[in-house]
C-alpha cells in the first residue's frame, strides 16, 4: 500500500529528463515526495552505476543488446533507489534525537501545522527518562518516507524495431517500455502521466496486477494525471475507469506558468480552473467510482469504498502566502514546488556553470519557445549552452544536432523511416526545400528560424546530471539544455534544502526583496503574451476557424480577469495595499486585452 504522505503538503514535480532523476535518494528520507523521469534509459543506466558503486553493490550492466534492455534498465534503476532510500530511512529511524541527526533534521523540516511536528516539540519539552524515551520509540513508528514517484510523458512513445529492421511489438515501445520497467519493480508509489491521452499506452496498464486493488482495496502502485483543464482531466479518467485503473490524483499545472514543456489552454486559466475542480470534484468521484465498480467486478475484483482521490496543484508558485491561499480557497491536498529547486544543488543535478547562470539570470533570459521537437511550446533558457551551440552551429551553416538517442523522431517529410526535426538531417533537407523556392519567400528569415529553432532534448535534458556526477567523457557533447519556469526569475541564490522548505512554509521568506507579482498575474501576462504572438503571426493567414479560436480565447481571458477581480478580497493572508495593486494590475491587463482586435 502507498502510504499517504501526512508529512509534507508539498512535493518535488519532474524536472527534465535528469535535473530529477535521483532527487527521491536525496529528499524521500525526509518524508518529502518528488518525481523522477523513467524516459531516458540511456542516462539512468549510468547514474545506476554511479549510485551502485557509490553504495558499494556490485554493478551489473544491462547491455542494448539485452532482451527488453530498456524496460529492464528502469526497473533496475527503481529498485536501486528503493533499496537505498530504505537503508537510509531505517538508520535516520534509530538515530538518536541530537542535532545533526538526519532525524531531527526530519522533524525540523516538517510545517508546524503537522501533528508529527507538534509531538515532536512536545517530546523536547519532556524532561529526560522512561517517558520521553517510549515518546521518542513512538514518534520513530510515526514517520514515513516521501514518495518515490516517476513520469512518463505519454505522447513519447516511438515504435521499435529489432536488430534486424523489423517492428517489435507495440509492448516494446518507449512508453510502454518504461510503464514496464516502473510496473516490476519494488516501489510502492505513484506514475505520473503527462502530455495528454495515449490510448495505447493507458490500455497497457490492465497488464499489471498492482495497479488493481488488493482483497484489502490497498494500490501498490497508483495513477496520477497531470493535466491543465478539468475537461480533458474527466475524461482521462473515465477512459481508465472504465478499465478498472483509478485516477489516485489530479496534479493541475498551470498551462503556461509551469517548467519544460507548456501546454497552453484556450485562455482558460488556473484560477478558474481550480475553482471548477473544487465545485465539481465530488460529482466526479462519483461517476468515475461507479465506472470503476462497474470494470473491477468484470475482473472478480470486489471494494468497499471509492479509493482516495487527490487534487493537487503546482506551476509558478513562488510564496507562503500563495500556497497556503491554494490549499485552504481551492481545499487542494498538496502543492508542487519545481523549478526553485533548481538553485538547490543538493536536491536536483544543476552543473555549476548553468547554476551561475540561473542565479544571475533575468526574467527575459526565460522564454516560452518553439525549441521542443514535439512540437509542443517549451520553456526555455537563453543562458543555456545547448542555446548557445545551437546558434554556433547556424553561423557556422551546420544547423542541427547529431541525433544519437532517437527518443523523439515522429517526422517522415523527407525520409521513409522518422527522424527528429532538431536533428541535422532533418534541418539541412527542410532549409534545402526552403532555398528551393522561388521566388523567395518574404518571409523567409521567420521560416528559416522555425526549422533551426529545434533544439536537442534528448541529449541536453540529461547533460547537466552527468557533469555534475562527472560521468561524461571530454569527447561527448556538452551543451546543456534546461528547461525552468518563468517563475525562476524571482530567485537569484543558490539555497539549501533547509532554505527551500522554511520558505514554502513561511518560516523564511526568500523573496523580501523582491517586487513580484501574484502568481495569477503571472501567468494572465504569459497567456497575454502567447496571445499577442498567435494574433501577430495569423495576421496574414487568418480563416474563420481561426478567428473563432482567437475570439473564444479573448473571451475567456476577459472571463478570467473578472474572476480575479472578485477573488481579491479574499486573499485575506496578503495587505491591503498588495490587493489593491493586484486589482490595477488586472485592470490595466483588461485594458490591454480590449484593444487586440480579432480581424
Amino acid at each position: 500500500m502507498i502510504q499517504t504522505n501526512k508529512t509534507h503538503t508539498f512535493h518535488i514535480p519532474v524536472l527534465g529528463l535528469g535535473y530529477s532523476v535521483d532527487t527521491p535518494i536525496k529528499v524521500s528520507p525526509f518524508g518529502i515526495s518528488s518525481v523522477a523521469s523513467i524516459v531516458d534509459d540511456e542516462m539512468i543506466e549510468r547514474m545506476r552505476k554511479h549510485h551502485t558503486i557509490q553504495h558499494n553493490e556490485v554493478f551489473v550492466p544491462i547491455s542494448k543488446s539485452d532482451t527488453d534492455f530498456r524496460s529492464k534498465r528502469i526497473t533496475a534503476y527503481l529498485d536501486l533507489m528503493d533499496r537505498i532510500i530504505d537503508n537510509h530511512f531505517k538508520r535516520l529511524q534509530n538515530e538518536p534525537f541530537e542535532p545533526g541527526t538526519d532525524i531531527t533534521r526530519y522533524f525540523e523540516l516538517l510545517p508546524d501545522s503537522s501533528p508529527l511536528k507538534t509531538d515532536y516539540l512536545q517530546m523536547l519539552e519532556m524532561p529526560d527518562g522512561e517517558a520521553k524515551n517510549a515518546f521518542q520509540s513512538e514518534l520513530r513508528k510515526q514517520i514515513s518516507k516521501g514518495a518515490i514517484d516517476v513520469n512518463i510523458m505519454s505522447k513519447v512513445d516511438k515504435l521499435n524495431t529489432d536488430v534486424y529492421g523489423e517492428p517489435l511489438d507495440d509492448k516494446f515501445s518507449d512508453a510502454s517500455a518504461a510503464l514496464r520497467g516502473f510496473a516490476n519493480s519494488t516501489l510502492t508509489s505513484s506514475l505520473v502521466l503527462s502530455a495528454g491521452m495515449n490510448p495505447r499506452l493507458y490500455n497497457y496498464l490492465e497488464n499489471f496486477p498492482d495497479f488493481f486493488p488488493d482483497e484489502n482495496g490497498h494500490l501498490i502502485k497508483k495513477i496520477i494525471l497531470k493535466v491543465s483543464d478539468f475537461r480533458s482531466a474527466f475524461i482521462q479518467a473515465k477512459f481508465l475507469a472504465k478499465k478498472g485503473i483509478w485516477v489516485s490524483e489530479f496534479r493541475i499545472e498551470s498551462g503556461l506558468n509551469c517548467g519544460g514543456h507548456a501546454f497552453a489552454t484556450e485562455g482558460y486559466l488556473l484560477g478558474p480552473i481550480l475553482e471548477e475542480f473544487k465545485i465539481r470534484k465530488h460529482e466526479m468521484l462519483t461517476e468515475l467510482y461507479g465506472l470503476y465498480c462497474v470494470a473491477l467486478s468484470t475482473k472478480e475484483i470486489e471494494i468497499h469504498a471509492a479509493p482516495q482521490q487527490r487534487i493537487t496543484v503546482q506551476g509558478g508558485i513562488g510564496t507562503a502566502e500563495e500556497d497556503r491561499f491554494l490549499m485552504d480557497h481551492y481545499e487542494v491536498d498538496a502543492t508542487g514546488w519545481g523549478s526553485p529547486f533548481l538553485l538547490v544543488p543538493e536536491v536536483t543535478n544543476v552543473d555549476d556553470e548553468t547554476l551561475k547562470d540561473l542565479v544571475s539570470a533575468k526574467s527575459e533570459d526565460y522564454y516560452v519557445s518553439n525549441s521542443s521537437p514535439l512540437g509542443v511550446l517549451f520553456n526555455n533558457f537563453k543562458k543555456s549552452s545547448a542555446e548557445k551551440q545551437r546558434l554556433e552551429r547556424i553561423t557556422k551553416g551546420k544547423p542541427g544536432s547529431p541525433c544519437k538517442k532517437k527518443y523523439l523522431v515522429s517526422n517522415t517529410e523527407f525520409t521513409k523511416e522518422p527522424i527528429c526535426t532538431a536533428s541535422r538531417e532533418y534541418q539541412n533537407l527542410k532549409i534545402k526545400q526552403l532555398q528551393s523556392i522561388e521566388p523567395k519567400p518574404a518571409d523567409y528569415d521567420q521560416q528559416f528560424n522555425n526549422i533551426t529553432e529545434k533544439l536537442c532534448l534528448c541529449e541536453g535534458l540529461s547533460t547537466s546530471t552527468l557533469l555534475k556526477n562527472k560521468l561524461l567523457t571530454p569527447r561527448e557533447n556538452h551543451a546543456v539544455s534546461i528547461c525552468p519556469g518563468p517563475n525562476l526569475a524571482w530567485f537569484s541564490k543558490v539555497y539549501s534544502l533547509d532554505e527551500m522548505v522554511k520558505h514554502i512554509y513561511g518560516k523564511l521568506d526568500l523573496l523580501c526583496d523582491v517586487n513580484r507579482p501574484n502568481m495569477f498575474i503571472n501567468e494572465l501576462n504569459l497567456y497575454m503574451e502567447h496571445y499577442r504572438k498567435d494574433i501577430e503571426t495569423q495576421a496574414q493567414v487568418i480563416n474563420e476557424k481561426k478567428k473563432k479560436y482567437l475570439q473564444k480565447f479573448k473571451d475567456q481571458l476577459l472571463v478570467g480577469i473578472e474572476y480575479y477581480k472578485e477573488l481579491i478580497p479574499q486573499l485575506t493572508n496578503q495587505t491591503n495595499v498588495y490587493r489593491e495593486e493586484m486589482f490595477l494590475q488586472l485592470s490595466a491587463i483588461e485594458l490591454q486585452l480590449k484593444t487586440y482586435a480579432v480581424m
